[in-house]
């Protein structure tokens, strides 16, 4: 099975500073059909005005992952972690038990574009935690985020992997999947094709997502354009 969210169905924010697409329930946005995909809670496509950011506030027991596309962050939290988030670079911070944090565009003339992406743990209460590596741009699947911290991923309390999928053009790569779990691919950057084993191939456009459930093995091509995407293996 493959349910497909195009990019212009997903919910939408606007403010004088940010501007937001959510693939999910979110904020004002509320779709009962929408309220995430297994652990998967939150997509949030954000794009933030030069020198404009979200002030300190506070999360609990979840896991909070950004990935910027363009431009930085600046990160501040209660932890003590004062961090700058470049481009292609990811971050995780596992509220656990309660952290405070902002996010804040340094620049004075370029806007930042990031995705804020929210995972439920399956552990409660635990001591705050940040995280933040740069996978580099490595052709096909690389795992990124993981329960076990597996070959220097970072460590998600929950079991969930999140691979980062790199495709130059004319090329392919497949995912080994189970028919217990389910899987939600975030296309970022050019037509993604993908196949599962039902024989039936879908093009993904940027923005677009797509739930997963019930197949056993994925298929990943590119044509003329290189592709960039987050797979996510959810429980």
């Amino acid at each position: 099975m493959m349910q497909i969210r195009r990019s212009n169905q997903r919910g939408s924010a606007a403010f004088d500073w940010l501007r937001s697409k959510h693939t999910f329930s979110f904020g004002d946005y509320y779709d009962q059909t929408q309220m995430g995909f297994s652990a998967l809670r939150v997509i949030n496509d954000d794009e933030v005005i030069p020198e404009a950011g979200f002030p300190t506030h506070g999360h609990r027991d979840m896991e909070i992952i950004s990935y910027v596309l363009e431009g930085e962050i600046a990160h501040k939290d209660s932890e003590g972690n004062v961090t700058r988030l470049p481009p292609g670079e990811f971050q995780l911070m596992s509220a656990g038990s309660g952290i405070r944090h902002s996010e804040f565009n340094p620049s004075a003339s370029k806007k930042l574009h990031f995705l804020q992406i929210w995972i439920q743990p399956n552990v409660v209460g635990q001591k705050p935690s940040y995280q933040q590596k740069d996978f580099g741009q490595t052709q096909g699947l690389t795992l990124v985020i993981s329960p076990d911290s597996a070959n220097g991923s970072l460590h998600v309390k929950q079991d969930a992997n999140v691979y980062q999928l790199i495709l130059s053009p004319q090329s392919c790569t497949q995912l080994s999947t189970k028919i217990t779990r389910h899987y939600y691919i975030h296309n970022i950057e050019g037509p993604l094709i993908i196949k599962g084993n039902d024989g039936k191939w879908e093009t993904l456009q940027a923005g677009d997502g797509v739930k997963i459930e019930s197949l056993n093995e994925l298929s990943f091509n590119a044509k003329d354009e290189p592709v960039k995407a987050l797979v996510f293996d959810l429980p």
